[in-house]
């Protein structure tokens, strides 16, 4: 298990029941492969929110706000409408071939992305994150299971967005509660 995850694990116990996803067939329909840590933490969880802040999207959620196939079904289009209309892109998008793919939502609006470059691997791409309802960008090159475990955990991520974490309590409620 990848070492973020396992303390992720260790600190924010997973719900039961979680059933594993068919992964050849998520990233056939994305139209990517997806990182290994993204997929353990699904595999684990589920979909569903972290500490009432962090929406983990999830395949083929029942919940269409939290399916990770219909936000990055959605998003690249309200995201090309936004900058065609004069809203700046991030710099990091300007290398041809790159694109942003959709992990993680919040309640405010914010979008967690990773920066896919051309050539990179799932597992070396960066966490782009679109502050909910403006146009401002934050990056921070590491996993997805990096950077929840530094923002939920320790406070090691500087982050104007998620200025007030970590909180002291940790939880995890799974999206098929919110049915």
């Amino acid at each position: 298990m990848n070492p973020d995850v396992a303390r992720i694990v260790e600190e924010i116990p997973p719900p039961t029941g979680v059933r594993p996803k068919d992964w050849t067939q998520v990233e056939s329909r994305l139209g990517t492969v997806l990182p290994a840590d993204y997929k353990q933490l699904v595999d684990i969880y589920g979909g569903g929110v972290f500490d009432d802040t962090i929406w983990l999207l999830e395949p083929d959620c029942a919940n269409i706000h939290y399916d990770l196939l219909t936000k990055n079904k959605n998003r690249p289009g309200e995201l090309e409408s936004l900058w065609e209309s004069g809203e700046p892109n991030p710099a990091e998008l300007h290398e041809e071939g790159s694109k942003l793919v959709a992990w993680a939502v919040t309640e405010n609006g914010e979008y967690l992305f990773w920066l896919a470059h051309p050539g990179w691997q799932p597992g070396d791409w960066t966490i782009m994150i679109n502050e909910g309802r403006g146009p401002e960008w934050e990056s921070h090159p590491m996993s997805c299971s990096e950077f929840l475990r530094s923002i939920l955990l320790t406070g090691g991520v500087e982050s104007d967005i998620f200025f007030d974490m970590p909180f002291e309590e940790h939880d995890f409620r799974a999206s098929a509660d919110f049915l």
